[in-house]
């Protein structure tokens, strides 16, 4: 049995495992989803997946406190969880392997399976690191954060910032206090870095090698040197996965997206509403017309003749139809984009998305603009500049090409079932 265990507090997260398990099960595989529960609990219910709840159910509260908090975000000194919920969820996921006789573990923020599966002696894979990947370190492709959590970062000269976030990243032992007490009392191994965090015995890469330019063989041949990583880690690309939700565009988003003049379409998913309000208003300013994603917050009161807005929409049938895309930075949506031939502006709130809007920008696909300059002008003048200038999308339609040649999901249930299947482990 594999069990999937997707954080339910993040919608694409939860919208990617959805379409690995479909992946799976096309295959013969005995899969089954299981999670800590959260607000996107729904989108699994709407595919009508049964799924179990391991653990505390997870509240809406509880999960935008788990994102609030989580890394690159949250305070590096904690773990996300307290102690006894941390020891709980541990204790529940390992009774629940075992009860299931579940051979494999996918995970993407359920940090918790790092330590369960642990103490049940199965592996885990994940598919949730996005760009903050060893190679990525190696070569220096990483940019200075734009919101660094370590405050010494803030007065550093960028080329020095840079230099340090790839040197200094495999060192680091950020967000790993709880996990590292909670080990050595389970008797387990220790965390050995902060990007182990996001480590699995299997990573897969989902994304082009277009986009990193690190060839599939250089991508497979990685192995994990000097104690920072777990020693069994290796590393595959798969290909971008990204939410295809299964729920129809509304009737006011769809008559937008038929009006004349430049399109804009904010998505900012797992992000303070207030950030996605003063986005809009910038972006309203330059008489575009503003399509919004609000997902689980109410943004209805920027609704106006220029402004549309909708709640959890299916951004993968909408971004084919704008001009220009605003979000985050997070992996599913700048690869929603992507795959749309579709140039985004990025505003990360965390380093892992810098990185995935700075290998964009490389590419000419995309431009960042840092959090702190929202509200400042500069938003509306690079809306401006994007909108007026073609070789934006044309860079992004060259990647768009080299995503249509990559079935995300289907090459991460093979990887999957060919790591199992390498390993003498029993896929059912």
């Amino acid at each position: 049995m594999i069990c999937l265990m997707p954080m339910c507090a993040y919608l694409s997260e939860t919208s990617r495992m959805i379409q690995i398990y479909k992946a799976l099960r096309e295959r013969g595989a005995a899969v089954r989803i299981a999670t800590h529960g959260g607000v996107h609990e729904a989108l699994l219910r709407s595919e009508g997946i049964d799924y179990d709840i391991v653990g505390p159910p997870m509240s809406a509260e509880r999960g935008h406190r788990f994102v609030r908090d989580n890394v690159g975000i949250g305070d590096p000194a904690q773990s996300m969880y307290s102690p006894e919920e941390m020891r709980t969820y541990v204790a529940a996921e390992v009774d629940y392997f075992r009860r299931h006789d579940v051979r494999a573990v996918v995970i993407g923020f359920t940090l918790t399976a790092l330590l369960s599966t642990r103490v049940a002696g199965i592996p885990v894979i994940t598919e949730h690191a996005g760009a903050f990947l060893p190679p990525l370190f190696e070569r220096g492709l990483l940019p200075a954060p734009s919101r660094p959590v370590q405050p010494i970062f803030k007065y550093l000269p960028t080329s020095l910032a840079r230099f340090l976030m790839n040197k200094g990243l495999p060192r680091l032992k950020l967000y790993l206090g709880g996990f590292d007490a909670l080990a050595d009392e389970l008797g387990v191994a220790r965390i050995p870095s902060f990007p182990a965090l996001l480590l699995g015995d299997l990573s897969l890469v989902t994304e082009a090698p277009e986009v990193y330019d690190i060839s599939e063989e250089e991508m497979l041949a990685w192995r994990p040197t000097g104690g920072a990583y777990w020693p069994s880690t290796r590393l595959e690309y798969t290909g971008p996965i990204f939410a295809e939700l299964d729920v129809p565009i509304p009737a006011p988003v769809e008559t937008a997206l038929t009006r004349m003049g430049p399109l804009v379409y904010v998505a900012i998913t797992s992000a303070p509403a207030e950030l996605t309000r003063a986005v809009v208003r910038e972006a309203a300013s330059t008489r575009a017309e503003i399509i919004v994603a609000g997902t689980v917050h109410d943004l209805s009161d920027l609704a106006g003749p220029k402004v549309t807005v909708g709640s959890i929409l299916p951004s993968h049938r909408i971004m084919p139809r704008v001009d220009l895309a605003i979000t985050a930075g997070g992996q599913g949506s700048v690869q929603c984009a992507m795959a749309a031939g579709t140039p985004l502006i990025g505003i990360p709130p965390q380093p892992e998305q810098d990185t995935n809007v700075h290998l964009l920008e490389r590419k000419g696909a995309a431009r960042t603009l840092i959090q702190d300059a929202v509200g400042k002008g500069k938003l509306p003048a690079l809306v401006r500049e994007m909108l007026a200038e073609p070789s934006y999308r044309r860079a992004a339609g060259t990647i768009k090409l080299a995503y249509a040649r990559r079935d995300g999901p289907t090459l991460s249930a093979e990887a999957i079932l060919r790591y199992l299947a390498d390993d003498r482990r029993m896929v059912a």
